[in-house]
């Protein structure tokens, strides 16, 4: 692997990539004949090339899935082999197909427990989603049959590995994937002789699909899951206790696809209670001392769980400075940075923490988003920038230890949904921690908000938090309908600002 945190690309594969195919294939399939002759991914790339994918870090292809388009009718019955490729290596894709089929998909070995193949999978989804197909079909090899014909039909072997008290390296990955076995096949594959040339008939369906609708290309994802991990407090008696109690939670928005997993502000406040005999200011800056450790581990999370992560904030030392820093860890190994602009009187005071001095908005793969750190969402010119710079979430970590003071959290962050018609998720902290100074209690109720108009819940709340309880909450937001309120709404907030007279928060751009 090239680095601790790989860097992630997926795009389609180009013809000047066959080599690094070939060479990746030839290593993943060496039980089965290697690489697929040059002419045959050529044919691939020029028929479909939407449907040939590809993983890179830094560059190299690491993974890769191979499909092409069928008639469902023809392909959901049993089939052989040939009848996709035949004798001479050629693709049998048909351009007008209202189905896919998987050919392939293959990971480099030293990649193996990135959940890549779950990205290549979740791509091949989005394909047949954009290009409005019935479903996606594929031929499923079964090489752990091997080790049980002598003793056990296959169609036994097949309902063990579904009741999961076997496993198959294949077979068990695609159902984990959300594909159903529909039927067993005879013959095919018969050089496969660790499948004994059975495969299985597997299907996803698509539950969006329209019967007579036109095909489209290059959709945006815009049905987003936002998941917020309402934070308890706690003594921690080490970094691998934080981490681990944050990686419980980052696997448990990952199992129900959220893309986004939200954390409070200062969550990590919990290790500066490894030190006695600390005043304040020493606290804080030994806090720091970990804030590197945590953001790569983060990082490494965020590629491995295949989700976006908002690390709450930690304080930061930068050229004798202390400041409150909201990292942004992207499922692709990139990495961005969000400074707390104003500081409360309490951080100033107590741990004589400066402030940032820019607000932007972020682009991921499931929408443009922005972070405003606590006390940031209650200056209503911040969120107002960052519409300007056409946010779609917001999101606020915070921490707060009364009612009151999360009430102007909340309050403040209801009116930047409204007026900048964009959603704002709110994630902060519960219990106490009686050995750490200026945070030994805390008031939470996470929430997630939207714009108040008839396309949204009627009172602005897509989903929240039970008080002052740790818990994990998730909120399905759709940012068509963020497009549809610019134009359709009741009232249009964004177009109806008076620039005439009060002008707008970001420079022009160059």
């Amino acid at each position: 692997m090239s680095s601790d945190t790989p860097r992630l690309t997926l795009r389609v594969i180009e013809k000047s990539d066959y080599p690094e195919l070939a060479e990746l294939m030839d290593l993943v399939f060496h039980d089965v004949g290697g690489a697929w002759p040059r002419m045959t991914i050529m044919d691939l790339i020029h028929q479909f090339p939407d449907g040939q994918i590809c993983i890179e870090d830094n560059g190299k292809i690491i993974g890769a899935a191979l499909t092409i388009k069928v008639d469902y009718n023809r392909f959901s019955l049993p089939h052989v082999y040939t009848d996709i490729i035949n004798e001479h290596n050629v693709i049998q894709h048909n351009p007008n197909g209202d189905a896919l089929y998987g050919l392939d998909v293959f990971v480099h070995p030293d990649y193996r427990g990135l959940r890549l193949g779950r990205r290549l999978y979740a791509a091949r989804k989005e394909l047949c989603r954009s290009d409005n197909l019935k479903a996606i079909l594929a031929g499923g090899r079964i090489p752990g049959y091997i080790n049980y014909a002598d003793s056990m039909k296959v169609t036994d072997y097949i309902e063990k590995i579904k009741r999961r008290e076997l496993y198959d390296p294949i077979l068990s990955f695609q159902l984990a994937n959300d594909f159903d076995v529909k039927r067993m096949m005879r013959h095919y594959l018969p050089e496969d002789d660790s499948s004994r040339g059975y495969a299985t008939l597997l299907e996803w369906d698509n539950v969006f699909y329209e019967e007579d609708v036109h095909s489209i290309h290059d959709i945006e994802k815009t049905l987003i899951r936002i998941g917020i991990i309402q934070w308890q407090m706690r003594a921690m008696l080490s970094v691998e206790d934080l981490m681990d109690q944050a990686e419980f939670f980052v696997d448990s928005l990952s199992k129900y696809q959220a893309d986004f997993a939200l954390f409070p502000e200062f969550f990590n406040a919990p290790l500066m209670g490894l030190q006695n005999d600390q005043n304040s200011v020493e606290a804080i800056r030994f806090l720091a001392s970990f804030t590197d450790e945590i953001k790569s581990r983060f990082s490494r999370m965020a590629v491995e769980y295949n989700i976006n992560i908002i690390a709450g904030s930690m304080p930061v030392m930068q050229d004798g400075q202390l400041y409150n820093v909201a990292y942004l860890l992207h499922r692709d190994g990139s990495i961005d940075e969000q400074y707390k602009i104003h500081i409360t009187p309490h951080e100033k005071r107590d741990w004589v923490i400066d402030g940032g001095n820019q607000v932007q908005v972020f682009d991921t793969d499931a929408g443009r988003v922005g972070i405003l750190i606590c006390y940031d969402s209650e200056f209503p010119e911040l969120g107002r920038m960052l519409a300007e710079q056409d946010v779609q979430i917001i999101f606020v970590p915070f921490w707060t230890d009364t009612k009151n003071g999360y009430q102007r959290v909340r309050l403040c962050a209801q009116a930047r949904a409204i007026e900048n018609e964009c959603y704002v998720a709110i994630g902060g902290s519960v219990g106490n921690l009686p050995r750490v100074d200026n945070v030994d209690i805390q008031y939470a109720q996470s929430a997630v908000f939207s714009p108040s108009d008839v396309f949204f819940p009627h009172d602005a709340t897509i989903a929240e938090a039970s008080p002052n309880t740790e818990m994990i909450i998730f909120a399905d937001v759709d940012l068509d309908k963020l497009k549809q309120l610019n134009t359709e709404g009741s009232v249009t907030n964004i177009r109806h600002r008076r620039l005439d007279l009060y002008g707008s928060f970001t420079q022009p751009k160059s």
